[in-house]
Parts: C-alpha cells; structure tokens; sequence
C-alpha cells in the first residue's frame, strides 16, 4: 500500500518537470488529501525540488549502470526515498524505503521495485557525502543544488559569501505573511491573537508572520479580511504611494494581491490581464478582499484598454529569481534564453504603456527578479530614449531598500523576503 502522501508528492514531481507550475501542479495533487498529508506531500515535493543536485551527488555513485540510464519517474521515486533518509529525521529508514519500493512498483513493476530498493538500502549503508569543496561557483552550485549559470551570476555580483546566504534563503520553506485588505494590520493581529493564533510582524512592519500553513483556515478569510503576500510586495506598494484619487491602470495584475493593496488606497483602479484563467482568478480575489473600486479587464499590455491613466504600474513577467524559496521548481526552468526573451518582452511593455501615463503622472515598472538586464538595466535604456520620464523615488520606504538611483532594490540574503525591483518614474508635466 502505498501512502497517499507519497503518491501525490510524485504526482507534483512528475507534472512539474512536464512544465507545470508547482503551486498548480500541488492543488491538482492534494485535493483529497488530509491536512497530515497534504503537510508531507508538499514538503516532500519541494524538499525534492530544492536539493535536486545534492541528492542525485548522493544517488549516482550507487547505481552501476549510470544514474543517466535510469527512467526520469525511478529518478524521482528514488530522490524522494533519499530526502526521507538524508532530510527528514521524523521518517524512519524502513519507511522511506519501504514507500518507495511500493512507489516503484506501481509505477515499473516488481523490477523497478527491486531497482530501487538496492539503490536505496545502499545509501542507508553508504558513509554520508561531504559538500563539494571550496566556495566556488561550481561547489555553490552543486551544494546548494541551482543552476551553474546562474550562481556564475551571483558570485560575480555578490561575491561568493553573499551568494551562499542567498542559496541558503532559496532552500528554506518561507513562512505564511499576510496583509490586511478589508481590515486593518491592527484589528488583524488581535482577532488572531484572541484566537490562539501566533503571529509576528513582518520585516519593516510588512505584515504578520504566522506559523500556520493554509490561509483558509484562518478568521476572516471568508470575509476578505487580509490576503496572503510576500512583505517585499507590501512594500513595494508602499513605494509605489498612489494617488488618492486619479486613475490607476495595473496592466499585469493577476493574481490580484497588488491590485487590492492598490485598491486600499486609490479611489478606481483597472486591472489588466492577458490570459483569461488568470483574470477570471483575478477577479474571484477581488471578490473576496477587493475595495469594490477595482475593474478587471482582459488585455494585452502591449494594447492597453485604455487611453490615459494617472499612475501605471507594469509588474512585469521575469525570471522570478527573488522569489525561488517560494517557487521551488523555478530555479530548473530558467536559461539564458529566457532572460534574454524576457528582456525583450519587459521593453514592449515600458514602451506600450508608457503611452498612457498623463503628463506629471507616474510609470512604475517592477520585477520579482534580481538579475539586473530585467531591472535598473532595463530602466536605464527606457529612460534614455524617454526624456520625458525621469526617476522620483519618493520618500515612502526606508532608504536601506534603496539603491543609490532611488530604486527599490530588496535582496533575499540581505532583507529576509522574497527579492524585489521597482522604479517610479515621473512624467514632465
């Protein structure tokens, strides 16, 4: 019998390496899961995800034929097994291997369940690996398990000390912070703290820290009371500091959670976004935390719905780099390639919805990435063939969050939350 959580934590493993989303891939698997097993499905899976490169340094001396030989779901049963063993203290060996040799078998047929077993029984035998040696990008990237290129990348900017803090950051599960949306972050924290529910405030009082693990389960959930949002968002609307008054166009909103805390403090906001599942998403979490005041619309933000606007703000599509602790499949999809792509596309859509800002308006253009072609890079080149734009960074966040442009410029290693870029720029009236 193989236990549910095992088999939904492969299931999450197999649709993530068929290109699927991991958060998408996790709901389409725990669906009729317990609690218990949702908890260990997910950590399973991510577990996995995020020491990929460790466990297959462990697993590949052990299988004579070649670890390159092996079926991409033994690969995946097996890394699961060797999580259990190497990571989770409450899981006993037996257990792991036992589950896994079940997977196997279901999956391959007593052969494969014979596969992985020895595979497995080896390692529990095996003396434990050391770390690569050394600081270099190269031991960086195996130890911590991220791509080479990227942590090539990391070094050269950060240098080698930094950049293992942020490998470090990137294989820790974050905690749940939530924001207050029809409530105040007061009211908040004392309805759960009556309720016997821990809470903490968020870096820069960017929200509260809970130790709970499903948002829906908490007070006021129903009520839209708060939504669930990583601080370095909360802060970048704080940076942002939008108009009272005026119309606000966010032309890539979904999944919503800026466009409600936009929502909080200007009077109508319109909410663009391309993909019609992700606007009708969009438009159930304004249902339930929104203001009212905001108007979600499908469009293209290279052919913006509207005409002029008084505040712009372009959340652009990127490589996600600041937000890998959160996404933990992501680190394996990213190339070269797509940054350059990336790059490309975030230029069409300064130029676009540039068009829109009114003249002393505002254009904010923000990234969850740190990679600097996708963000002081890409202003830079904006602003040199947009003399009409000029960067005024504003005086609404603390100035250890900026960099000396006036950028908002949040590190994983240096701010504990996920990575974040955003630039105000003024249009001449």
């Amino acid at each position: 019998m193989v236990p549910n959580s095992r088999r939904a934590a492969l299931k999450i493993l197999s649709e993530v390496r068929g290109g699927h989303p991991f958060e998408a891939a996790l709901d389409r698997s725990v669906g009729d899961l317990t609690d218990a097993d949702r908890r260990l499905a997910h950590e399973l899976a991510a577990g996995v995800l995020r020491q990929r490169s460790s466990l297959d340094r462990h697993l590949a001396p052990l299988v004579p034929r070649g670890w390159d030989r092996v079926p991409e779901n033994l690969r995946d049963i097996l890394r699961l097994g060797a999580y259990q063993l190497t990571a989770l203290d409450r899981v006993p060996d037996h257990a792991a291997v036992d589950t896994s040799v079940a997977l196997a078998k279901l999956s391959g047929g007593v052969r494969a369940g014979g596969f992985v077993n020895a595979v497995l029984r080896r390692l529990t035998r095996a003396e434990a690996q050391a770390p690569p040696d050394g600081t270099d990008a190269a031991a960086l990237a195996a130890e911590y398990s991220h791509p080479l290129w990227l942590v090539r990348r990391w070094v050269d900017r950060f240098g080698a000390d930094e950049t293992a803090a942020l490998l470090r950051w990137n294989n820790t599960r974050p905690r749940l912070v939530l924001q207050p949306a029809r409530e105040t972050l007061e009211s908040l924290s004392a309805r759960w703290r009556a309720a016997g529910i821990e809470v903490e405030q968020a870096p820069h009082g960017a929200g509260l820290i809970t130790n709970r693990s499903r948002p829906a389960d908490l007070p006021g959930y129903q009520e839209g009371y708060f939504i669930v949002q990583d601080p370095a968002q909360a802060l970048l609307t704080r940076f942002i500091a939008p108009p009272a008054q005026g119309a606000v166009y966010d032309a890539c909103a979904a999944p919503g959670g800026k466009t409600i805390a936009l929502g909080r403090l200007a009077s109508s906001v319109i909410a663009g976004e391309v993909r019609f599942s992700r606007a009708r998403r969009l438009a159930e979490n304004l249902a339930r935390a929104g203001s009212g005041g905001e108007h979600v619309v499908v469009a293209d933000a290279r052919k913006p719905p509207l005409r002029s606007a008084d505040l712009v703000l372009v959340d652009a599509p990127c490589l996600g780099t600041g937000t890998f602790a959160r996404h933990p499949d992501a680190r394996w999809r990213v190339t070269p390639e797509v940054l350059a792509s990336l790059t490309q596309l975030q230029a069409q859509l300064l130029e676009s919805t540039a068009e829109l800002v009114a003249p002393g308006g505002l254009l904010v253009y923000s990234t969850c990435s740190l990679e600097p072609e996708e963000n002081e890079a890409q202003v830079d080149r904006f602003l040199q063939s947009h003399p009409e734009f000029r960067r005024d960074p504003g005086d609404t966040v603390s100035p250890t969050l900026l960099s000396s442009a006036g950028d908002l410029v949040i590190l994983p290693q240096r701010h504990g939350m996920d990575g974040a870029y955003a630039a105000r720029l003024r249009r001449s009236a």
